[in-house]
């Protein structure tokens, strides 16, 4: 990747690498703010190898953080889903790892599938500012969608017809809560990226890009995955 030294200095100006990490998605990240670990831990502490600058973690506990911290300038790099309400802000690499989002419903709901809950009278819940917020945001036409810290919680505490979340802790959800259930299939495929800010210099966003692929291809995205337990499906190449 040639002479990395200016990358270094645009990526990390400060001399260290602050990398957001959202703990609140299981399968990127784990742990606590002392010590989290994850996929997402180990593409940071790689990107940093690379650059031979030192790490640093913020840990936040949803996405929407995460992104306020790097669009903000307190992070230098970030691990967010593509998504076009992000897009003007965030430059993002091509994913590294999908994932799915999927809907709970309660046992004696009526819906057998996904599209059977864009109607008038169902309420979904979600997580604010999530990838699957900002999604249902943009492609329900019907349904309605309540925010909060969480999707399950909302589900919970405010009777919904409905909860939408990502396939992992969603599946360990009704597992836990009997009476629930997901329903078929997914209603998204979310593509989980590594991202920085768009006023870094073309060159500092092609090693993240080429990094991203070069991880991909050596199997180093699905060693961190199986090391965190974590069935995701890395991404294909770009």
């Amino acid at each position: 990747m040639g002479d990395l030294s200016a990358v270094a200095r645009d990526l990390a100006p400060t001399g260290t690498l602050r990398a957001a990490v959202n703990l609140g998605n299981p399968v990127l990240a784990h742990g606590t703010p002392a010590d989290p670990g994850g996929v997402t831990v180990d593409l940071a502490r790689e990107v940093a190898a690379r650059l031979d600058v030192p790490v640093e973690f913020a840990c936040f506990d949803a996405a929407r953080k995460s992104f306020e911290a790097l669009t903000s300038g307190a992070a230098d790099l970030g691990f967010l889903a593509i998504e076009p309400a992000r897009a003007a802000e965030v430059a993002f690499t091509a994913p590294y790892v999908v994932i799915e989002g999927v809907y709970a419903v309660a046992d004696g709901s009526p819906f057998a599938t996904t599209a059977d809950v864009d109607r008038p009278g169902v309420r979904i819940g979600v997580k604010q500012g999530s990838a699957y917020d900002l999604y249902l945001t943009r492609t329900v036409e019907q349904a309605t969608i309540v925010r909060g810290e969480d999707g399950v919680t909302a589900f919970e505490t405010e009777g919904l017809e409905v909860a939408a979340g990502i396939r992992q802790p969603m599946t360990a959800y009704v597992a836990a809560h009997p009476g629930t259930r997901l329903l078929p299939g997914r209603f998204m495929e979310i593509r989980q990226a590594v991202c920085t800010t768009p006023a870094r210099r073309p060159e500092t966003v092609t090693f993240l890009h080429e990094l991203v692929e070069d991880l991909k291809a050596t199997g180093f995205v699905a060693d961190a995955l199986r090391r965190a337990g974590q069935d995701a499906t890395v991404a294909p190449p770009a």
